[in-house]
């Protein structure tokens, strides 16, 4: 990966299946701050594997705030590791977390980090993996899919990284998604139906496999997780964009409206957002009409 690959905000959810919600958050706490160049929000391909560590470290029970403390603790000790979360191995049990950096091993005392170069083993918390975990073939795909030139092998490293572990989410969006782009939208379908099978709360996998049933001439059902996304992620612009159009194939022009509206509001920058306009105008010249 070269140092000039950049990623927008959106590009970080979809590949990590981050809501906006929880990267501003990790945003505001500086555990992966977004880079920000003439108003625009970036990240490059460490911060990309740091965020990845945080989503880890969360989902086994790690709260944010309380790494935000071990982290900056960790980069007065450590003041060459500029990016620890890309550059260092960090683990947790959800309870205790260790870092490893070569031969070094740091734990926490009471609530600091302090260096430890034993070389003594960690017990039952930490197992050495014979060969690439379901972790380790994730960050294989991540980096071929950022390529852009490897889609295949991508699909493929996801594909292991689902052997090793079925109930991997980001596996299964990010390799739906590769899928919609190629135009395989009945694979897509398979692999987001899996994601919310593993998690029936999340946003993104509701929007995407409601975008695949639009294409595929069911709006209706499509209508239902568009409905489910905005409801677990209500600042989610673009679903509110794709509902308002499928309420409008179904005939649900009241509902069209308010979700025109919610994503004029929430995105009034995006290109998109003049076709939007154009929709709320044509509903209210239909109203003024049928009031004469």
């Amino acid at each position: 990966m070269g140092a000039t690959d950049t990623f927008s905000a959106e590009d970080v959810q979809r590949i990590l299946a981050l809501t906006a919600k929880q990267l501003d958050y990790w945003d505001r706490l500086r555990l992966v701050p977004a880079r920000k160049e003439q108003g625009s929000r970036f990240y490059d391909f460490r911060d990309l594997i740091g965020l990845r560590t945080v989503k880890q470290l969360v989902e086994k029970g790690v709260p944010a705030n309380r790494l935000r403390r071990a982290l900056a603790a960790l980069r007065e000790k450590l003041a060459q590791a500029r990016a620890p979360l890309a550059e260092l191995r960090i683990l947790s049990d959800g309870k205790d977390i260790v870092v490893e950096r070569g031969e070094a091993r740091l734990e926490p005392l009471s609530g600091q980090f302090v260096l430890n170069f034993e070389t003594r083993e960690l017990g039952e918390k930490v197992r050495v993996m014979a060969g690439p975990n379901a972790d380790d073939w994730l960050a294989t795909a991540l980096e071929y899919e950022a390529e852009g030139k490897t889609r295949a092998e991508a699909i493929d490293a996801y594909d292991r990284a689902l052997c090793a572990d079925p109930r991997k989410p980001e596996a299964l969006i990010n390799c739906g998604t590769l899928c919609y782009e190629d135009g395989n939208l009945k694979k897509a379908a398979e692999y987001f139906r899996r994601a919310l099978e593993v998690n029936p709360e999340n946003a993104l996998a509701h929007f995407n496999l409601g975008s695949v049933l639009e294409e595929t001439g069911r709006p209706e059902a499509a209508r239902q997780h568009l409905r489910q996304a905005v409801r677990l992620q209500p600042n989610y612009p673009d679903a509110h964009y794709n509902l308002a159009f499928v309420c409008e194939k179904v005939g649900a022009y009241a509902e069209a409206q308010r979700h025109w509206q919610a994503y004029v509001t929430l995105d009034p920058l995006s290109p998109w957002c003049g076709y939007a306009r154009q929709r709320l105008a044509s509903s209210q010249k239909t109203k003024s009409a049928d009031s004469t």
